[in-house]
């Protein structure tokens, strides 16, 4: 496994500026911090793009960002709010899950497929998830973004969504990208 096909699985050119960003924003470290993040390299698709910090003192997700096109998906704020805030209604264990994973092993995440469901906004789109680390090696937080397209056909409460296929995340553990230790099997999957 490795950072190349982490890339060949992002469709969607936003999401391979972001996560070329995280990458180049990295110098010499597993992880780049949040204060590595230069919003003008991203400027064009900071409406899709959000933030969690990792509070592990406290062992929760606190929302640090929303891109507009985030915000209007879930038609509530997400920074200062808690993840289990956020998600409340909407199945917070799911979101949390994968975070935790993110940030836990550190690993890479790309979802594809139907997303929003929770929001009750059911369309087709794909999802990055990339840790970040103020020390470049332990995670607290993610950044991460979703694309989002509504198909003719498809009702807001997502009643025609379902011809559509399920969001399918796959992991990739920097140990395994960065470190050059092989992976045996695929990489973790992740349904949701």
């Amino acid at each position: 496994m490795s950072l190349a096909e982490f890339f060949a699985r992002l469709e969607s050119p936003a999401l391979r500026q972001i996560a070329a960003h995280w990458r180049d924003a990295r110098g010499g470290r597993m992880m780049p911090g949040w204060k590595h993040i230069d919003p003008v390299a991203i400027a064009p698709h900071l409406p899709i793009v959000w933030a969690w910090r990792y509070d592990r003192a406290a062992d929760r997700f606190i929302g640090r960002l929303a891109g507009d096109a985030i915000t209007a998906a879930f038609e509530r704020q997400m920074r200062g709010a808690t993840l289990h805030e956020f998600f409340a209604g909407r199945d917070p264990d799911e979101a949390e899950r994968r975070y935790r994973r993110i940030v836990g092993e550190p690993a890479l995440m790309h979802c594809q497929g139907q997303v929003f469901r929770h929001a009750g906004r059911v369309g087709v789109g794909g999802r990055i998830g990339l840790p970040l680390a103020e020390d470049g090696e332990h995670a607290d937080g993610i950044l991460g973004a979703t694309t989002y397209s509504l198909p003719s056909g498809l009702y807001r409460d997502g009643v025609r969504g379902e011809r559509f296929a399920q969001q399918h995340c796959v992991f990739f553990p920097l140990r395994n990208i960065m470190g050059g230790i092989p992976v045996d099997g695929r990489p973790g999957a992740d349904r949701g």
